[in-house]
């Protein structure tokens, strides 16, 4: 069985991921901080902003999976997942702002809607409304 969006989801997951890293590490090296955030807020803000992705990725993923399990899924479903990495990427990088950065609110408010339709989702899938 072939499962584009969760293939999709988990891949993009993967790749955010890897970005997280890439600039929580630049920011490391450029500040020589081994551990923790050496108190430097712009790593602390990168740090966070892997974490809150990392809380939420799994259970986005988990959602698609079952969606497409019972073959509930679709078009619709890769949509969603693309929305709701792209509203990653806008968290990330509103994370490095020291003030309420639009990317940032556009990027939670996305992953909330994003948890939202797909728990409901799933939910109608198990009493087999969808």
């Amino acid at each position: 069985m072939i499962l584009p969006a969760t293939t999709l989801l988990a891949g993009g997951a993967a790749l955010l991921t890897i970005w997280h890293m890439i600039r929580i590490g630049r920011v490391r090296i450029a500040e020589k901080v081994l551990h923790g955030s050496g108190e430097n807020e712009l790593l602390a803000r990168r740090m966070r902003g892997q974490l809150n992705f990392v809380e939420s990725a799994p259970f986005v993923i988990a959602l698609a999976l079952v969606i497409e399990l019972a073959e509930a899924g679709g078009m619709w479903l890769k949509i969603v997942a693309i929305i709701f990495l792209a509203g990653r990427v806008a968290h990330g990088i509103g994370m490095d702002h020291d003030y309420p950065h639009k990317g940032r609110q556009f990027g939670t408010i996305v992953t909330l809607l994003t948890l939202l339709v797909l728990a409901i989702s799933a939910s109608l899938v198990s009493f087999g409304v969808i």
